[in-house]
């Protein structure tokens, strides 16, 4: 299915899951739960493919690339110019969003009741310390993190292979023909996922909407609107940041990726739209080495969206519960959330968890954490396509300084015609 396409029908599942999700909330709530159960069948199923393929997908991928690469140093090289725009994109994010809700302070505005100190969020907030970090960096077996979709795990593994295959030559050719077919094949099994994509998108808003409603987001209003027009401005920054660099197309590489964007915004989830972002990078020009080698390690160090919501969340409810932090101790909470949400990309539920651990560090009531579980969806959605858009610039930008970013493909419609 074209792309165009593809993207239309996942709006129009978007919109008819608001609409059913609210009619069945409203007009039928003795049966909402039970339509709810049944709506979720759908993004259920439907991750739980993408999670069939992911493995496979970033290790053909990356290991091609990488062996393609020729060498260690080209490897370093990349890998190195990759980390430095992550962690200045994640520097970005992290100061927007405490500057954004130190400035409009939605904690103290909202009036919102104080959860007692002695109710529990249900989020565990331990394990983010260095041990943690490299039991999910360093696999001890590539079945094991294939098996549990451990991202960094196996880009570690696949650096390892790929440049081992480099390093042999002409004897690894044979293998990397094989990958390279594998690559090839689950980009096809892709496609055949992907159709899905309307339906799961149905099921996920329905099933939201008939457990909540939508009176939810009339009661936090304030707080989604200030979050949600902290990630237009960071949009914005990433594209004039990225536009600097690869100057004017950078417009066009937002508009390749509006389908990917749309759909992890409609299943909340960065995840599920990792196949279609790296299809849409490479039509875009970017080199087949760089995408496959930056963009998995970018869905565990560069989770703009992610991080910004960090800060942003943590001073909300130190708002909430009238607690002064000084600048000294933001600075500080800053460089903590630099170190601590990083690698954890594969932690279910990885934002909460490090707020929890955040909140705990910093003598701000882990209770306060239950204001937002209820509309921890809702920001969610706009937090994983903020990870496609900065992910993608990402791409873009290396491939660019790498001298890799080739002229853009012609959309399907224009290659018709001609």
């Amino acid at each position: 299915m074209p792309s165009s396409r593809l993207t239309t029908f996942i709006i129009i599942g978007l919109i008819l899951g608001l609409v059913s999700g609210y009619i069945s909330y409203t007009y039928f709530p003795e049966s909402a739960a039970e339509f709810a159960e049944t709506t979720g069948l759908l993004p259920t199923m439907f991750l739980r493919l993408i999670k069939m393929i992911i493995a496979p997908l970033v290790f053909s991928t990356l290991v091609v690339g990488i062996a393609k690469m020729g060498d260690i140093a080209t490897v370093g090289r990349i890998g190195g110019k990759a980390l430095g725009w992550f962690i200045f994109a994640s520097l970005i994010s992290l100061t927007l969003g405490l500057v954004l809700v130190e400035t409009l302070e939605p904690g103290k505005a909202m009036s919102l009741p104080i959860p007692e100190s002695h109710v529990q969020s249900g989020i565990e907030a331990g394990a983010l310390s260095l041990q943690g970090f490299i039991a999910h960096t360093i696999p001890t077996s590539i079945l094991d993190a294939m098996a549990r979709n451990e991202i960094l795990q196996i880009v570690v593994f696949s650096l390892f292979f790929g440049t081992a295959m480099a390093a042999l030559g002409e004897r690894s050719k044979p293998v990397i023909e094989v990958v390279d077919v594998l690559a090839h094949i689950m980009l096809k099994v892709t496609g055949y996922v992907m159709l899905f994509a309307p339906l799961a998108v149905f099921g996920a808003l329905a099933t939201t909407v008939a457990k909540q409603g939508l009176d939810i987001l009339r009661v936090y209003g304030i707080f989604m609107g200030e979050f949600y027009l902290g990630l237009l401005l960071l949009w914005v920054i990433l594209t004039i940041l990225g536009g600097l660099i690869i100057g004017p197309r950078v417009v066009r590489l937002i508009k390749r990726v509006r389908g990917p964007v749309i759909l992890a915004f409609s299943t909340a989830s960065s995840e599920a739209a990792y196949p279609r972002t790296l299809e849409e990078l490479e039509k875009f020009g970017c080199s087949n080495r760089i995408a496959s080698f930056v963009l998995p390690v970018g869905y565990s160090f560069n989770l703009d969206g992610s991080m910004m919501y960090c800060t942003f969340a943590v001073m909300f409810i130190a708002q909430v519960y009238g607690i002064e932090i000084p600048i000294s101790q933001q600075i500080a909470m800053v460089a903590v959330l630099m170190l601590t949400s990083k690698g954890i990309a594969g932690v279910p539920r990885a934002s909460l968890v490090v707020i929890a651990a955040t909140l705990a560090q910093f003598g701000i009531p882990e209770a306060g954490l239950v204001l937002l579980l209820g509309i921890d969806h809702f920001l969610d959605m706009g937090r994983s396509a903020t990870n496609v858009i900065g992910n993608s610039i990402a791409t873009a930008v290396v491939s660019k300084w790498e001298g890799e970013l080739k002229e853009e493909e012609e959309p399907e419609g224009k290659r018709a015609v001609a």
